[in-house]
């Protein structure tokens, strides 16, 4: 039995230690969500936040997480700062076919939580590895610094 915190929500999990973290989180916990695309972390479409640090979830052993807090992309909504990401993401029209954007907009989300007022060098670096096949990386960058106005705009 592993217990972790996930999405706010204290839950104990009947799976081996071992059991990738996505796999936890969609099959057992039944957060549809965050996404399988490459299975070797390459890719993003399975990011988490790990105590607000976004993460691959299709690497990361259950075990490693017991006790710890994981968000995944399912209830972002109620995150202040999710919340402004996926309305930039809205605003600037980022998916195309959708599939990667999850991973996307966790990862963003981590960023403008830890650096609300990133360069768009910062930008770049905290998105590195995530894969979007429609190629929207311009708008991903539009939504990430309208998002990042937003912010400070709000304090």
């Amino acid at each position: 039995m592993i217990t972790l915190k996930l999405n706010g929500q204290e839950q104990q999990l009947d799976v081996t230690e071992d059991m990738p973290l996505l796999w936890a989180i969609r099959d057992v916990a039944g957060y549809t969500g965050t996404k399988f695309g490459c299975g070797m972390g390459l890719c993003g479409a399975c990011t988490v936040h790990l105590d607000g640090v976004a993460i691959r979830s299709c690497v990361t052993p259950i075990g490693t997480v017991a006790g710890k807090d994981v968000s995944t992309i399912d209830k972002l909504d109620q995150d202040p700062v999710g919340k402004l990401v996926q309305a930039a993401w809205l605003d600037t029209g980022v998916a195309q076919c959708g599939y990667c954007q999850g991973g996307q907009v966790m990862s963003a989300t981590a960023l403008l939580k830890s650096n609300p007022n990133p360069t768009d060098q910062q930008i770049e670096e905290a998105m590195i590895g995530n894969i979007c096949r429609c190629g929207t990386y311009n708008r991903i960058k539009t939504a990430i610094r309208q998002a990042a106005t937003q912010l400070k705009e709000a304090q």
